[in-house]
């Protein structure tokens, strides 16, 4: 699931070098994935009116679904 993240950013993103995943669990056992991009591409991951920040959140759970776990995904 991490290398879905870090593939689907890379391919948005002027500086792919840049580009990371931070895995994490919460409280409750879910996991939490921090992709951390350059400040010009943040605009890019996100999107006009958080549109690809969305879509990105959706494709990470519904793989995260068919594997049965609960994934969140933050933008730093």
């Amino acid at each position: 699931m991490e290398e879905l993240l870090k593939t689907i950013a890379m391919g948005l993103v002027d500086e792919p070098d840049s580009v990371t995943v931070t895995v994490e669990e919460d409280e409750r056992g879910n996991a939490v994935y921090h992709l951390h991009v350059a400040e010009s591409d943040m605009g890019r991951v996100i999107g006009k009116q958080g549109r690809i920040a969305k879509a990105i959140r959706t494709v990470m759970k519904a793989r995260a679904t068919k594997d049965g776990v609960r994934v969140q995904v933050e933008i730093d």
